[in-house]
């Protein structure tokens, strides 16, 4: 929970005096604050018919907002207006966890009492939960490259269907917010959360709130993955709808029960690639068609399939490509941005079908992406022709170079294997999403002969306030100590964009870089220039362009690239996947950090092989099953491979010192590695994921 609040007060000098810290506890600090609590629909699909509350009840000591007491929009500002921050009654229920009305109260005992006296009635519909029957159609997208030809005679033309699973992100902490009215005539949330401006333009639309009015400021946040991009702007307005009503402080924090069963999640899918190839392995064509689902509402789901789309070809140059990606409606609980964007789910297909047409060509799989891998000067399924830092050849070297030998040899019930995958992964937003979002930060020199970083950037575990006081004690040339990072608070920083998309260390990283370069160069020409501040705003280079009606064009600024060797072991009796060791080399453009890079790449490794194995969601009636952490399972220390992480460094002429964003990439190589390694052990393919020992056994019973 949120005991208080980070602010920086202005002093006469032009300095900033840090007052307090936002952290997590669970000790009571702000005097009178309450506790909120949040009802849900308990049915998949239908309309809100009644909302009741028992009259043996005494309300007296409850707080209850419902939508009418919304004073401004009922919408989650996003990409669509469709989700609302409360049914109303007579309105559609499209998911199990809808929110519905909110409690507060001053101790959660009578939270819970309160919530027994409610009775909630609904007029039910039948629910769709088949992906191919979905109830809406999200986005659509489709990207052109040259002419997938009809006449296929003399060619070998593989097709295979591959389907992903969901995944929790699973952060340190659950989703929670604290709200409170401030001296504005508006309100103040302080949350978990990475994108504070997100959430401020939700706040302000939902409760018709100014700029200086809504204010939003980031807590102490334990990893985001995507879980803490979207969803705490729907947190936030709850708290501040509570605050206001109750006109005092409200805490709405979730249990872990409660954020399993309700928050946003990977979108899972199905991939399906038809690709033809001449007999001496040349790459003809790629036809791929992406589904992916996007539950209930929409939130972010057009620009994860768009990354998801874009990536679809994989690492691979092809003169003729189609991709047909679409996104549905399903009535269960929405899905929503995790690391990686889409991109995951969209290589898994696209290296697997490397391995598949390896085995039809009678071929290694390696030699096959060393024919097809696009190099520097290629052109991608976009048309964007690749003019720099293009690391293909580099880490799929390194991690041969790196990964062991030799195997240990198969016990008499375990087999062993090995696979590797070759991935890149745009940095920065697609398109022509860095130069609309003009990111800005500030920096200023203070009078104590300290300087400050405003930026609302958020550090969520991935080292961002450590590179930003690198970046900027280099270019000013002044110790480290002299540098820090204001509060991420909506009311002190400019928009630097969400930190989300592997830009903060290349897009954000930069402009912090450019600041500092310019305070140095005028102190240089006048000292006594204090307190002195400057704004760098992101310019888009004049050689990117970018069509968003045809997706063709620069994608992104740069790509980084992976190389991933996975080893297992498969127990035969149980079917049970055991990842033992992950090679996996990464063109980060330069390491800002080497230990926090590693530590970065590691993680998300983890993460796949999580994805990969173990990580299953299991659905009934439109809810999640496995909704505790005693039947969620991630990977634990123990369940840990052995991981080296080789860093290569092929620079990016506009990246900080050359850096590239790598912070969705170690999530992309994984999965299919492991894939393929269990194929290598065992002689039989899962084009799916989790590789759960089930499905395994099944398919090892089925050859």
């Amino acid at each position: 929970m949120v005991t208080a609040v980070g602010r920086s007060v202005p002093r006469r000098d032009g300095a900033s005096k840090v007052t307090g810290e936002a952290r997590y506890t669970d000790d009571l600090v702000i005097p009178g604050a309450w506790y909120g609590k949040t009802i849900r629909s308990t049915i998949p699909h239908g309309t809100l018919t009644s909302i009741d509350l028992d009259r043996a009840f005494d309300w007296s000591r409850v707080v209850v907002v419902t939508a009418d007491d919304i004073p401004g929009d009922n919408v989650v500002q996003l990409i669509r207006d469709d989700q609302p921050v409360l049914a109303r009654l007579g309105g559609e229920i499209r998911h199990r966890e809808e929110p519905i009305l909110l409690l507060a109260a001053a101790d959660r005992f009578t939270l819970e009492e309160a919530a027994e006296h409610i009775r909630i009635g609904y007029a039910a519909r039948e629910p769709v939960f088949d992906l191919e029957k979905g109830i809406e159609l999200y986005a659509t997208i489709e990207i052109t490259k040259g002419t997938i030809p009809e006449d296929i005679e003399g060619l070998e033309v593989v097709t295979r269907t591959f389907r992903v699973g969901s995944q929790e992100q699973l952060y340190i902490e659950p989703q929670g917010a604290i709200a409170y009215a401030n001296e504005h005539g508006g309100m103040t949330v302080v949350g978990s959360l990475q994108c504070p401006y997100y959430v401020h333009r939700a706040l302000k639309r939902a409760l018709r709130l100014t700029d200086q009015q809504a204010v939003v400021i980031q807590a102490e946040t334990g990893g985001g993955f995507g879980g803490k991009e979207e969803y705490p702007s729907m947190v936030a307005i709850h708290a501040a709808l509570l605050a206001r009503k109750a006109d005092r402080p409200v805490r709405l924090i979730y249990d872990r029960h409660e954020d399993l069963a309700a928050t946003t999640k990977r979108h899972p899918g199905v991939i399906t690639h038809r690709t033809g190839v001449r007999r001496d392995a040349t790459l003809v064509f790629q036809d791929i068609d992406i589904l992916l689902d996007g539950g209930g509402y929409c939130t972010l789901t057009p620009v994860v399939l768009s990354r998801a789309a874009i990536h679809a070809a994989g690492a691979y140059a092809c003169p003729n490509v189609r991709i047909r990606a679409r996104a549905i409606a399903t009535n269960t609980p929405p899905n929503g941005a995790f690391r990686g964007f889409g991109a995951p789910q969209s290589l898994f297909g696209a290296e697997l079908m490397v391995e598949h047409v390896a085995e039809r060509l009678g071929m290694s799989s390696v030699d096959l992406r060393r024919k097809w891998m696009l190099r520097l000067g290629d052109t991608t399924a976009t048309g964007q022709v690749l003019t720099e830092s293009v690391g293909s050849e580099l880490v799929l070297n390194a991690a041969l170079k790196a990964a062991p030998t030799a195997q240990p040899p198969n016990r008499p019930t375990v087999r062993r294997g090995r696979g590797l995958s070759l991935v890149f992964h745009g940095s920065g937003f697609t398109g022509s999403g860095e130069k609309k979002l003009s990111g800005t930060v500030a920096m200023e020199a203070l009078a104590n002969g300290t300087f400050q970083i405003l930026t609302a950037s958020t550090e969520i575990g991935q080292g961002t306030k450590t590179i930003f006081c690198q970046l900027a004690a280099d270019a000013l040339g002044v110790a480290l100590e002299r540098v820090y990072v204001a509060p991420q608070d909506t009311s002190l920083v400019p928009d630097s964009g969400p930190t989300v998309a592997s830009r903060t260390a290349m897009i954000v990283g930069r402009l912090v870089q450019e600041a500092a370069t310019e305070i140095r160069e005028q102190l240089q020409r006048d000292k006594t220039r204090l307190p002195l501040r400057v704004e760098k705003s992101y310019m888009q280079p004049d050689s990117l362009h970018w069509d968003e009606t045809t997706y063709r064009g620069d994608a992104y600024p740069v790509y980084a690239w992976a190389c991933t060797i996975a080893d297992v072991e498969v127990d035969m009796t149980t079917g049970v996947v055991r990842v033992t060791d992950l090679v996996t080399a990464v063109d980060c453009g330069k390491a800002l950090h080497p230990v926090l890079a590693e530590g970065q790449i590691e993680g998300g490794c983890l993460q796949a092989v999580g994805w990969a194995t173990i990580e299953e969601i299991k659905m009934k009636d439109g809810g999640y099953q496995n909704d505790r952490l005693a039947t969620y399972l991630i990977p634990t220390a123990l369940d840990a491979p052995r991981i080296r992480t080789i860093l290569v460094e092929n620079p990016y002429s506009r990246g900080p010192f050359g850096a590239k964003g790598i912070g969705e990439l170690p999530m992309d190589g994984p999965a299919p590695a492991i894939i393929a390694a269990i194929h290598d052990a065992t002689g039989v393919w899962l084009d799916e994921i989790p590789a759960t020992p089930e499905k395994v056994l099944a398919a090892c019973a089925s050859r």
